[in-house]
């Protein structure tokens, strides 16, 4: 019978002899940014020696087995968890949720239960109080609660560090089974309608973004990918766009990285009107980057600062509010209802497979497959039944084609400014001068830019959420042949 080697606990180190003679003990002591493992390793001529060194080196770098029992701290294991099976394998933004609900809320509120000890009660009772008084910061604007969303994410972490546990045999059953948690409610997609598309664009000519978003628009591209574009990543011959990289924040930041998902790594072809904009906006830009920060051309521009300049663009086009990746959903309803086929849809917005194309956006593959049996029952079966529509609660238009554009005045200094800190909040910022020639900071937060640009903050370029009627241009507004297909 052959003997059946015991599998090696995380973190014990291994040992072997060279060919020189010499034992070789090594372990893992960390991840490096590309999830590869950093080792550590010790040699001798004994094994009995080597296994001495190796066990000073996991006291010194790693954690030691005899530290991981049933009776350790719950905050302890998850913990180790954490950083021993879990951190190196997520992606940077995915580690700061982790860390966040790890760090901030778990262990500050059961991290001193004993891991045998903590029970399905003990969970569902820690739920609840974050449910209504869990948030850290802003609970003034957002509330004294965390979301529904944040509570599962949380219930996540506990349930799958307890379930490894288990797997380790330091805990018999995984007591976050079987817990109640808020349900899932998956957020709303808002499309724009043709007519706010339009009034949208022309706004952000006006701002100076206009041929950002008309990209978007044209693409699907998320925020990330599209800031994270170079003018090396576009064939002006061909109209092919590569897409290989992305842009995100991480505590004030910007990173730059490889793309979500390999699927993300893609090609996309760019209609000719399209193309012949971007090749007038090059003349313009001096920067290898194609959208480039205006403080630092050497550097893409800030995702937050773009979330911040639609919502602004939006409120002045009278358009309905939406978030970035809405722009991304506008495109491809409207690839859809124009007949593009999922599979060419899945690939050009860069999802894993067609089937979470056809999840997200069955409202309209659905209608989709209906009018195609119509027309088949038309054609072969020779009837005159009535070809559905689609649903028109999305895409309904209710205001007029014609519109004149906003255009924002240049802010005088000293006049003060109104910021975009967050969907629900608002700074108005006005810098004085005091009586010692210094420049003192006045600051005050609302939940609408009007209040937030008043009389408080002195400014009239704070005031930018007011009135306009004087301050708009005269002139109407032609529509490009790409707007209005």
């Amino acid at each position: 019978m052959i003997p059946i080697a015991k599998k090696r606990k995380n973190g014990e180190g291994t040992l072997r002899l060279r060919k020189d003679g010499r034992w070789e003990g090594r372990i893992v002591v960390g991840y490096n940014e590309k999830s590869l493992p950093i080792t550590k390793c010790v040699t001798a001529k004994t094994k009995t020696e080597c296994s001495t060194k190796l066990e000073a080196l996991k006291e010194q770098y790693g954690r030691s087995s005899d530290r991981i029992n049933p009776d350790m701290p719950f905050g302890d294991w998850i913990d180790f968890w954490y950083q021993t099976y879990c951190r190196h394998t997520l992606r940077i933004t995915t580690r700061t949720d982790y860390e966040n609900r790890i760090y901030n809320h778990i262990i500050p509120e059961i991290g001193k239960i004993p891991l045998n000890r903590l029970s399905q009660s003990d969970l569902q009772q820690f739920y609840a109080k974050e449910k209504t008084d869990g948030r850290k910061l802003h609970a003034k604007t957002y509330g004294k609660g965390l979301s529904d969303r944040t509570i599962r994410g949380i219930h996540a972490n506990c349930r799958t560090a307890l379930q490894r546990a288990v797997q380790e045999g330091l805990i018999r059953t995984n007591p976050a089974v079987g817990c109640k948690l808020p349900p899932k409610k998956a957020r709303e997609m808002q499309v724009l309608t043709q007519n706010e598309i339009i009034r949208f664009l022309h706004q952000a000519k006006e701002e100076g973004c206009y041929e950002l978003f008309l990209l978007e628009l044209g693409t699907g591209m998320r925020r990330g990918e599209i800031l994270a574009l170079k003018w090396s990543d576009l064939d002006f011959a061909t109209g092919e766009l590569r897409i290989e990289r992305q842009v995100y924040i991480i505590k004030a930041e910007v990173i730059i990285s490889a793309p979500k998902t390999k699927a993300s790594i893609r090609t996309v072809i760019l209609p000719p009107s399209l193309l012949k904009t971007l090749v007038a906006y090059k003349e313009t830009v001096d920067s290898e980057w194609m959208f480039p920060s205006p403080t630092d051309n050497g550097r893409p521009r800030n995702p937050s600062s773009v979330r911040k300049r639609l919502q602004l663009i939006l409120e002045r086009a009278g358009c309905k509010k939406v978030r970035f990746h809405d722009l991304r959903h506008t495109f491809a309803t409207m690839a859809l209802e124009h007949g593009m086929d999922v599979k060419t849809l899945s690939a050009t917005i860069g999802h894993v497979s067609s089937a979470t194309t056809l999840d997200i956006y069955s409202h309209i593959t659905d209608t989709m497959q209906r009018q195609a049996a119509v027309h088949i029952d038309r054609k072969i079966g020779g009837t005159d039944a009535q070809m559905p529509t689609a649903q028109p609660s999305a895409r309904k238009d209710t205001a007029p084609i014609e519109f004149t554009p906003y255009k924002p005045k240049i802010r005088k200094p000293g006049t003060g400014c109104v910021t975009m800190i967050n969907d629900h909040l608002y700074e108005g910022r006005y810098t004085p001068t005091n009586a010692y020639g210094k420049r003192e900071s006045h600051n005050i937060y609302a939940k609408t830019r009007r209040k937030a640009g008043g009389n408080d903050c002195r400014g009239q370029g704070a005031n930018q959420g007011g009135k306009r009627k004087n301050d708009r241009v005269t002139e109407k507004v032609t529509l490009s042949k790409f707007e209005m297909q």
